[in-house]
């Protein structure tokens, strides 16, 4: 009798052993499924929100084609950019649709996309700034001519040679920057050693030089050159926005951005001249103007990358 409940004792110790077995074994199971269900659903999850941004980021390219093909300008210069930048954004499109399930490549076109949108701006800046140049011009092109055409109407032949040969005079007189060249400048060696660079963010300064010509009919003496630089955003740069940095320039007003006074002999003269910003360079395109005895006398251009 002993015997035998020892034996029961012990049957029942070990069935139950073999039940907790079993049922730590469920939970276990149990949890490396809820486990990779939970993964599997992360991961659907990631490829849907991968494929909502694909979606996102080709809409905004298309929209983005759509206004590039939009912007016209006769710059030859500026129009080439403009079609390298459309050539990018159709890549950029077949990208898109190549790597849709790729979040790093779909991060990476965000990234060139919103870098577009904001070379966009400055080229829309730019071309404003050509078309009211270009219409300036136009208007006083078309100013002179009808002077001129009522001066012909109400003078007589004699007055018409006289105003011709003063205006001439006047002409002869206007002095010319020649080989004008624009570059950025970096300092070392303590201020003393110039080098040259087109990354905006090393340019410390803007260096505009150029050949003030021979002209043996215009006043001689002491003489100011000014040089004015409108920036990729349209603005003129100069060290601060008051009257003491204005210059008068073709019956217009401007801030200038450096100056250089030289004693004017008649004679060729060599000028540079140094611009700083009071913020940080840009990339873009920067528009030049040498101003000289309240006339525009030489222009250039330089672009920051």
């Amino acid at each position: 009798m002993e015997n035998n409940q020892e034996e029961k004792k012990s049957s029942n110790k070990k069935l139950i052993l073999l039940i907790i077995l079993l049922l730590l074994g469920n939970i276990a199971f149990i949890g490396l499924w809820l486990m990779e269900k939970s993964k599997k659903e992360t991961i659907i999850v990631e490829k849907q929100e991968v494929i909502i941004e694909r979606d996102n980021v080709k809409s905004d390219l298309l929209e983005l084609q759509q206004e590039y093909a939009t912007l016209q300008t006769n710059d030859v210069a500026l129009q080439k950019e403009l079609e390298e930048k459309r050539v990018l954004i159709a890549e950029l499109l077949e990208q898109a649709e190549k790597h849709k399930n790729d979040s790093y490549i779909i991060s990476k076109l965000r990234k060139e996309t919103e870098t577009l949108r904001k070379i966009m701006k400055h080229y829309i800046v730019e071309i404003d700034s050509l078309n009211t140049l270009n219409k300036t011009i136009l208007a006083e092109k078309e100013k002179v001519s009808n002077d001129l055409t009522a001066e012909k109407d109400k003078s007589s032949q004699l007055a018409k040679d006289k105003e011709k040969l003063q205006s001439t005079v006047n002409l002869g007189s206007i002095l010319k920057a020649e080989n004008p060249t624009v570059k950025g400048i970096k300092f070392k060696s303590g201020g003393t050693k110039e080098v040259e660079t087109t990354k905006a963010s090393r340019v410390e300064r803007i260096k505009v030089s150029c050949v003030i010509g021979e002209n043996k009919i215009a006043k001689s003496g002491t003489k100011t050159v000014y040089v004015r630089i409108v920036s990729p955003e349209g603005k003129e740069i100069c060290k601060s926005p008051d009257d003491m940095n204005v210059v008068k320039f073709n019956g217009s007003r401007g801030y200038f951005a450096g100056k250089q006074d030289i004693n004017y002999k008649n004679e060729e003269v060599s000028v540079d001249v140094f611009c700083g910003n009071p913020t940080a360079f840009v990339p873009g395109k920067y528009l030049v103007e040498i101003i000289a005895d309240e006339v525009v006398i030489g222009q250039s251009a330089i672009t920051l990358k």
